[in-house]
This record gives C-alpha cells, structure tokens and sequence, in this order.
C-alpha cells in the first residue's frame, strides 16, 4: 500500500476512480499542504504541473506570499501496486514521481465520503482558512507526487493553477458523458486487464449545471 499527494485532477475523487477504475473504497483522503512548490498552468492543458519554488521564481515578477508557494491538495492512503501503476500510465512523461513530505490538514476519511458535493467542498474549499505555521501542523508524512519534468519548464505559464477553476470550466471534460472522448484517459483504459475499459463515473451536477 502506498500514498499519494494529488494537486490537480486527481484532487477529485470520482477523476481519480476513473483512472484506477474501481470505486475506491479501499482509500482513504484528507486534504495536505506540500510547501515551497508551485503549481502552474500548462501552456496547452487544463491540467497543471508543480515544481519546486526555487525553480520556478524566475517565472514570477515579485517574491510569493507562502500561501502562493504553496500547494493544497489531497492524500491518498491505501493505493495498491496496480493503482501506481495505473495513475504513472495516466501521468505519462510529462512527470517524475517522487517521494515527497506532505503536512495533512484534518484526519484521514474515507474516499466514498468525499465524492459528494459537500464532500468536495469539504476536502477543497473554494476559501480556505489561512495557513498555520508549520510548526503547528505535526510531522510530515511521505507521500508519492507527480513533479513536472524539469527540461519542460518552459512548457508551464507563469500563473497559479487554480483547482476552483478547472471544477467551474472544465471538469465536464473529464466527469461523465464529457469524459467519452479524452484522449487522456485512452491509455490508461487500454492498460487495464483482462480486457480494458473504465470504471464508468455517471455525469453529475458540478456547480449546478449537468455534467
């Protein structure tokens, strides 16, 4: 078993059963912070990649707050060897995987409470609170992230990502009937055994319109 730090698709948990294809309910969630990262726009994608601060203030006109240096997410425990293997054939070469330390933001809960609206909202809140210094969120803990591949820097756009966004225009591409025709999730559904296909996640309401 392993976990994970997600930040961008992924933080979504009907996306990330799609990819693994299963529902999920070995997993549990919580929602962690990964400091002195910065998670980017992708030039030609509506997902985003994260690298570390240091490589990426030259992108920037001014010095980050440390809430802008900052990447909010999600920890996912419980993954199994073929989930890894399933989400490094989703990721592609577009990342590394690395091991990383993570601080959590509440107790672990289990995924299937976290696919609901207010579940989502609970695990990703729109505002959330200010940080809390780091020396009051406890020990980090390991974590497996996705960190964009350093000689495709130039592939990312000086402006944050924003997980708020991406649920609000363009998340219907990859939750239900939008879902039928990304390319994204093609090679991941060919890699499954015996015989392919997904898990199938039904269109639902995403800011009040159908997906």
């Amino acid at each position: 078993m392993a976990s994970a730090f997600f930040y961008g698709t992924l933080i979504h948990p009907d996306i990330l059963r799609r990819v693994i294809g299963n529902d999920g309910s070995h997993l549990q969630v919580c929602p962690a912070i990964l400091f002195d990262y910065t998670r980017h726009k992708v030039s030609w994608a509506d997902y985003p990649g994260i690298v570390p601060y240091k490589n990426s203030r030259s992108m920037f006109s001014r010095e980050l707050t440390e809430e802008e240096r900052s990447v909010r997410g999600t920890m996912v425990t419980g993954l199994t060897e073929r989930d890894i293997r399933l989400l490094d054939v989703f990721e592609g070469d577009e990342y590394n995987r690395v091991l990383t330390q993570v601080y959590t933001l509440t107790p672990l809960t289990a995924l299937a409470s976290a696919g609901s609206t207010n579940g989502l909202a609970t695990l990703v809140p729109a505002n959330p609170p200010p940080l809390p210094a780091r020396d009051q969120l406890g020990e980090p803990v390991h974590a497996q992230t996705y960190v964009w591949r350093p000689e495709m820097l130039g592939d990312l756009v000086g402006e944050l990502w924003s997980f708020d966004a991406f649920v609000r225009d363009n998340a219907w591409k990859w939750l239900g009937k939008g879902s039928r025709d990304n390319a994204d999730y093609a090679l991941v559904d060919a890699t499954r055994e015996p015989n392919g296909g997904g898990y199938d996640v039904p269109a639902k309401e995403i800011n009040g319109r159908s997906r």
